[in-house]
């Protein structure tokens, strides 16, 4: 019984990664149709059970903008697109952000940073972001490179989590399997090396890391992917010459990180 139900969960897995293709594949005029006239906030007031939220922080080094505003928005966009037709979870599909800072951060469970290695938070966004990760926040840090950018994100979590280490994550945590088997931390390269073949690093980040802080109760509380580049694959999947694997491989990781925040 346990054997034919596991062999029932994996071709639904494997069913479930086609339809992720081909629910990019049918954007019209892709997904960034949602996000003409985006605003930071998207609306509060909507009767959606998730919102995928993108945190703004501040940076240093990256213009007026600030590098949380990389991919913005049509990356969240196309994410949410797939999480709807992949799962059952009623999601929000406009984009939406919110500063470390602002008083109604905790109104979000879920978070995705990313360009970290610029980040260079204020007092106040350290203890924003300290207060809502102890509270039961979960933030999903990705697209950052090497050694340098390494140790200034490094240090802003040690700012903000100074008791918590920071770890790798085995892959039979249940990150990794709750709801698509991720066998492999695969690099995700950005868009332009993933069309023409390479390479997949940038810098001198070589490997590609999914790393973790965990709270005392083994709540694992932010998830680290350095080295790679999960956004650029949701934001040009839709494009025929992106190549399946890196956009496959992005989806699952961040279906599976919800599907845990929104569980634990």
């Amino acid at each position: 019984m346990a054997r034919r139900a596991a062999g029932r969960m994996v071709a639904a897995s494997v069913a479930l990664v086609g339809l992720a293709g081909a629910a990019v594949a049918q954007f019209p005029g892709s997904g960034a149709g949602r996000c003409i006239g985006a605003t930071l906030s998207g609306r509060r007031d909507h009767p959606h059970a998730f919102t995928f939220t993108r945190a703004i922080y501040s940076s240093w080094g990256r213009g007026w903008r600030g590098s949380w505003t990389t991919d913005w928005p049509k990356s969240d966009c196309q994410f949410n697109v797939v999480l709807r037709r992949l799962t059952n979870i009623d999601a929000y599909p406009e984009p939406n952000a919110i500063a470390f800072d602002d008083p109604e951060l905790r109104r979000f469970p879920y978070l995705y940073a990313l360009e970290v290695g610029y980040m260079d938070l204020s007092p106040a966004e350290v203890e924003g972001l300290r207060s809502y990760l102890l509270a039961g926040g979960f933030l999903f840090v990705d697209d950052f490179w090497g050694t340098q950018e390494w140790s200034n994100f490094q240090y802003q979590m040690q700012r903000v989590l100074p008791e918590f280490p920071i770890v790798d994550l085995p892959l039979d945590h249940e990150l990794f399997r709750g709801f698509y088997e991720v066998r492999e931390v695969l690099q995700v390269p950005n868009v332009r090396q993933a069309r023409y073949g390479g390479p997949t690093w940038e810098r001198d980040g070589y490997v590609p890391y999914v790393k973790g802080i965990f709270d005392n109760e083994n709540r694992l509380m932010v998830v680290i992917n350095q080295n790679t580049d999960l956004g650029d694959a949701w934001e040009w999947a839709e494009q025929p010459d992106y190549p399946l694997k890196y956009s496959t491989y992005a989806f699952q990781v961040g279906v599976n990180s919800i599907i845990y925040a929104m569980s634990h």
